[in-house]
């Protein structure tokens, strides 16, 4: 999997699940090392294999807050050279100029920027909620929290709502280093409530009512709100379901889209949250993914559901930097 010439070290974007992630994990960690890297076979596995736009913008951040030499940059590439500096503090912005993830950005960088020597601001523009990404509500209700209990100062602030396919949002990172502590998370806690919030833009109020509707009829809920979102390009709606507990919140996004009713988006997003639910672990997939590299930074352990390929991927990539030991095994009984 990794060849090394000197501290140099040499990936296959083509292992595991062949996508994205690779490329970001392999930059986080690059810049954390201060490792110079080369990527061939980028997204290998995707049917448009490549750097795309989206993935292009974390190359070129992560490149601005370490300073590094770059080749490969480029739309299309399967190939890149990375040779990061020193990681710097200060106020960065990047726009993605589509509804690519900004917070598929944020994850590249947030670990370096963890590390740096100053306080760090970043301003986003793009999309805030993507099909195969984490969303914004997902960052801020799932996501920072954990890094919160590790010991993390990490606020952000959704300006302004982006959705696929116009993008146009804008959220605002402040971040201040830290030394973080390990984590320990294996149980939920105590069950506080379920939450629904529909966001809807240019569209009918009564769109998020329904999608709050469905929701209603398959969970108990201790809060609804249906959101009207300022004018912006184009319809746009999603439905937010936030299941809360003492030590961990589960954030699930439906995202609407021309020809799905309401209650189609709202029952697949009911559906992805009762499998969480029903499996009992308090980490569930995506929060998995994210938990990863910060605890590259400390140490610690979680319990998640099975693990998905997309997981097992991010973690071989860690185990290829020699950056943790990372152990992912069935749970004792």
């Amino acid at each position: 999997m990794k060849a090394r010439t000197e501290s140099l070290i040499e990936l296959d974007g083509a292992q595991g699940e062949g996508g994205g992630q690779i490329l970001r994990t392999a930059l986080s960690l690059a810049m954390l090392q201060r490792r110079p890297l080369r990527l061939r076979n980028i997204r290998a596995g995707r049917s448009k294999p490549g750097l795309m736009r989206q993935h292009l913008i974390c190359v070129h951040a992560a490149a601005a807050v370490s300073g590094a030499d770059v080749s490969g940059a480029e739309i299309g590439s399967t190939a890149l050279e990375f040779r990061p500096g020193t990681i710097r503090a200060g106020r960065y912005a990047f726009r993605i100029g589509s509804a690519g993830s900004t917070l598929l950005v944020l994850q590249t960088v947030l670990p370096a920027l963890l590390r740096a020597d100053g306080r760090s601001e970043l301003i986003l523009e793009g999309g805030t909620h993507n099909h195969m990404a984490p969303s914004a509500d997902f960052v801020a209700t799932a996501f920072l929290p954990q890094l919160a209990r590790m010991g993390a100062e990490v606020s952000m602030t959704v300006v302004r709502h982006g959705f696929y396919p116009a993008g146009g949002g804008r959220i605002r990172i402040d971040i201040a280093p830290a030394t973080l502590s390990p984590l320990a998370l294996h149980e939920r806690g105590a069950a506080l409530g379920i939450e629904a919030t529909a966001l809807v833009r240019n569209l009918p109020r009564h769109v998020g009512e329904r999608e709050c509707d469905t929701a209603a009829k398959r969970f108990t809920l201790t809060r609804r709100e249906v959101q009207e979102l300022p004018g912006g390009p184009g319809p746009a709606n999603a439905l937010v379901l936030a299941a809360r507990f003492d030590h961990v919140s589960e954030v699930v996004v439906g995202l609407g889209e021309q020809r799905l009713s309401a209650e189609i988006v709202a029952s697949r997003a009911c559906d992805e949250l009762h499998a969480y639910l029903a499996h009992g672990a308090p980490v569930g997939e995506h929060l998995a993914d994210q938990l990863l590299l910060p605890l590259v930074l400390s140490s610690g352990s979680f319990v998640t559901g099975r693990p998905s390929t997309h997981l097992e991927t991010n973690a071989a990539v860690i185990r290829a930097f020699d950056a943790a030991a990372i152990d992912i095994s069935p749970r004792p009984r």
